[in-house]
């Protein structure tokens, strides 16, 4: 657990988890500084990422009903620093709350401003999915999956691809780690249904082919603590 006091709290749900192969030397051109890309079976790995935001209290105290419920969707990357901290390097992160998308990346969090909407089914059997519309003529996504919600995706892929509890964060020249805390994400794998992705050229990466891991979950609660600034190199 982090550190009272909490900077925040909140909820994430309905999590659709799909994740790449990268190259390591590409994974490092998108590294803060005092951060290398962690390898899993040989390769970085890229995520694109699903969820529904809610319930969200600054603090413990002060709720924030429309300013901490919307869909998220955001592209990552996987860094581990001198430290000791393990963590995701955010490249992208949609959603349509303007105000939380300008405060965020004053805070150097590189949110953007989208049309961001689940798009969810429940027969024949749950499909669990996410759509970006970017303004303008920018790149969007659209994905979705069916969960298999009798089974439990326990491999080591899964659990190290999940088990984050913070976020390297470049700001002013300097990297933060951003700790949040949480119990283990319950994962389900899933099948894909189907995906149009333009994020990941948008961000300067590709990938090739299907997503070689594709993971569902209902949901954890999270806290975020107060960051710290990271060694320089």
């Amino acid at each position: 657990m982090v550190p009272r006091p909490w900077l925040m709290e909140q909820s994430w749900s309905e999590a659709v988890i799909l994740h790449w192969r990268l190259p390591v030397r590409v994974a490092a051109e998108h590294m803060p500084p005092g951060t290398v890309p962690e390898v899993f079976d040989g390769s970085s790995w890229v995520g694109l990422i699903g969820f529904r935001m809610s319930g969200t209290r600054l603090g413990t105290v002060l709720p924030l009903p429309y300013l901490g419920s919307f869909t998220e969707v955001n592209l990552r990357l996987y860094s581990r620093a001198a430290d000791g901290s393990r963590g995701i390097v955010f490249l992208s992160l949609d959603a349509p709350r303007l105000p939380v998308v300008l405060a965020a990346r004053a805070a150097g969090i590189p949110y953007v401003w989208s049309r961001c909407r689940p798009t969810s089914a429940g027969r024949p059997a749950p499909v669990y999915g996410y759509e970006v519309a970017r303004r303008g003529r920018q790149p969007g996504t659209c994905f979705a999956v069916r969960p298999e919600l009798t089974a439990q995706a326990d491999d080591p892929l899964s659990l190290h691809l999940t088990a984050r509890y913070g976020a390297h964060i470049g700001f002013a020249g300097r990297t933060y780690f951003l700790p949040v805390s949480h119990r283990p994400w319950p994962l389900h794998p899933a099948e894909l249904v189907h995906i149009e992705d333009g994020l990941m050229g948008a961000a300067g990466l590709a990938v090739a082919g299907p997503p070689e891991s594709v993971l569902f979950s209902p949901g954890v609660r999270v806290v975020v603590g107060r960051p710290w600034s990271v060694p320089a190199p």
